[in-house]
């Protein structure tokens, strides 16, 4: 049996999940450091950070990833954070991942994969270096 969601929890949730997409890293870090878990996810495994990431936010995954979250935290299709951002071209992200500790080998596809199917030269020599 499942229990029916309190409509607040998910009214916040909600809203947190927006400050991702949007970026607001400082509104993210006030949830966060008032006990939304940093490595909150919706329905489809996507968290904080991978809505941040895929929208090209980086200091909102800073700000994520500075209070704990998961950079290699995958979701519900096996993609990462990281992979993400190669895709979408988001450099100053794949950068923040990177100083967070995202692994460029994890996830399916991982990082590395991305670009090496998107040709992304500079991106595979900084992978090699870390």
């Amino acid at each position: 049996m499942s229990e029916t969601p309190d409509p607040e929890v998910v009214e916040l949730a909600s809203k947190v999940f927006d400050l991702a997409r949007t970026g607001d890293a400082a509104a993210l870090a006030a949830y966060v450091d008032a006990g939304v878990p940093a490595n909150l996810t919706n329905d489809r495994g996507d968290s904080l950070v991978m809505l941040a990431a895929y929208h090209g936010h980086a200091a909102a995954v800073t700000a994520l990833l500075e209070r704990g979250a998961d950079a290699d935290r995958a979701n519900d299709r096996g993609q990462t954070p990281l992979a993400g951002a190669v895709f979408k071209g988001e450099d100053a992200v794949v950068r923040a991942l990177l100083a967070g500790g995202a692994n460029p080998e994890s996830g399916t596809p991982s990082a590395v994969d991305t670009a090496r199917m998107f040709g992304k030269a500079e991106l595979l020599e900084l992978f090699a270096t870390r």
